[in-house]
């Protein structure tokens, strides 16, 4: 097990990346590809809070889409390639670019809300 201490000298976006536990830093945090484990097998700190939501797919929309795009556009200007060869290049790799990019931004984003004990929002009722 892990104290407060420990926790605080863990960085979240190298455990994220790495895709390990945000407490130990140790365990890990997927189960496959995608898939997040119900608790890590190192320290057992339960990964119920952990809900990234669509947040790591809009990133990777949006940095997926701005290198191949960017890319398709500087080759079609520079060699005037045939369709045939933009098709070859470009769907295998936006396909990698995007589950590679999804894995470690999603674990990027739940590290960073272990780290800043993000919660669903509440309404406080007065009186």
């Amino acid at each position: 097990m892990t104290d407060e201490n420990d926790a605080a000298r863990i960085s979240p976006a190298a455990t994220g990346f790495r895709g390990k536990c945000p407490r130990c830093g140790k365990g890990r945090m997927f189960d496959g590809l995608l898939k997040l484990r119900a608790e890590c097998e190192n320290c057992g700190l339960s990964y119920d809070f952990a809900d990234s939501g669509d947040g790591p797919a809009a990133f990777v929309i949006l940095i997926t889409g701005f290198i191949v795009v960017g890319l398709a556009l500087w080759m079609e200007v520079t060699t005037d390639a045939p369709l045939w060869l933009h098709l070859v290049l470009w769907v295998p790799l936006t396909i990698v670019l995007a589950l590679t990019a999804l894995r470690l931004i999603k674990g990027l984003l739940i590290t960073y809300q272990y780290a800043n004990r993000a919660a669903e929002g509440r309404l406080e009722k007065n009186g």
